[in-house]
Order: structure tokens, then sequence, then C-alpha cells
């Protein structure tokens, strides 16, 4: 009976994990949106632990363009999924963030970001443990830098947390996108165990509090 319940309950861990064994399917609603050329964008990277909550996010944010789970911060190119998950390649899970400046701020997503993870756990995110689900920002130029910089300061002199926070800030250096069945995951993949149980409940509790930024087809997917 011991061993039957060790079983079990490691069972149920692995499901809760962003680190499981995925099919290999093409996603069926992959962000393909058109980037007007004459449009003025900029992009943010960030880690906040498994790229499939952070993807489920920030694509809900009016003036977000388009979100892409991958691979930053490591040394090893185009690295797989499987390379990443065993924590050799030195690359976290991040979302590239493609966003129009004038309906959202850089601040504004660094305002989601600290708030949609636990920025003073070290190398972890719940269930999903590892350097790949570190807290990260990887900034594009000094005016990201220094913007991060001073809001870690200053949540951390706000004593909003308990414990010191440890997301790192770095420059950002490269970017390999995920395999396709990464991509709007949570979106097509709802009603698996680490969605439904893990990322919902982040979303659901994203779109009460940031009600005001959301765009207003957020949430009819599901």
């Amino acid at each position: 009976m011991r061993m039957f319940l060790t079983v079990a309950i490691s069972s149920i861990f692995s499901l809760l994990s962003c680190a499981q064994k995925n099919n290999t399917k093409k996603s069926k609603n992959m962000d393909d949106t058109k980037i007007m050329t004459n449009l003025k964008t900029d992009t943010a990277t960030f880690g906040t632990g498994c790229f499939w909550c952070t993807e489920a996010v920030f694509q809900e944010l009016e003036g977000v363009l388009k979100v892409t789970s991958g691979y930053s911060g490591g040394s090893v190119p185009n690295p797989t999924y499987e390379q990443v998950c065993s924590k050799t390649t030195g690359h976290a899970e991040v979302c590239q963030i493609v966003y129009d400046p004038s309906k959202i701020t850089f601040d504004e997503l660094l305002e989601v970001f600290w708030k949609v993870h636990d920025p003073t756990t070290l190398n972890r995110q719940g269930n999903d443990v590892g350097p790949q689900y570190r807290s990260v920002v990887f900034y594009h130029n000094d005016a990201q830098k220094q913007k991060a910089e001073h809001y870690k300061e200053e949540l951390g002199k706000s004593g909003a947390w308990d414990n010191p926070i440890v997301t790192a800030i770095e420059p950002f250096r490269n970017f390999y996108a995920a395999e396709d069945y990464h991509q709007n995951y949570f979106n097509n993949n709802g009603n698996a165990p680490y969605c439904y149980f893990v990322i919902r409940p982040k979303v659901e509790k994203f779109e009460k509090v940031f009600k005001s930024k959301l765009k207003a087809s957020a949430g009819e997917s599901r």
C-alpha cells in the first residue's frame, strides 16, 4: 500500500509540473499576428518559471502583439526542450513579447512580471524546479535595464515579500523559439492537468488584478 501511495503521489506531482513529456502535435491556433511594418514596436524578454504560464498571462494584455515561448540566456544554440530540461544548457524558459509601446509600456509589463510569479524562490516556481525556471529579465537596452533594476530595488524596499528578491537582470544575448507544441499552449490544452490546476488559477487571478489592461477578447477562447 505504501508503495502504491508513493507512486500515485509521484504521478500527480509530475502532472502538475511543466517538465513532463508532451505530445508533439502542432499548435492549432498559433499566434500568427501580422505586425504592420510601419508600426513602432518594442520587445521584452521575461522568465517567470514555466513559459506556458508566462505566455498565457502576457498574451491577454492590450498592446501586446505577439508572445513566443522559447529559451534564452544559455550557451547551447537551438536547444531542444529535452536539452533545456537537462539543466545543462544555461537557458531559461522565457517568453519574447512584442508590444506596441503606444498602448502598453515596459513599466506596465514589469508590473505584471513581478506580480504573476514568486521572485524570491531561486530556480523554482511551484513544482517546477531547476535553473531553466529562474526569475529573470533579459534587457534589450539601457532603458530597460535601468527600469528593471529600479523596480526590483523599490519592490525589495516595499516589504511586499518576506524573503529577498532573487530575480536576475541580464543583458539579452539570444533567443530560440521553442517547439511548435509549446506555443499558445494554454489555449490549446486548457483541460490538461497542468493547465487546469496550475495555469488556469494563475490566469484567473491575473485577469481580476489587471482587468483594465486586458484585451477585449481576453479569456474568450476558454
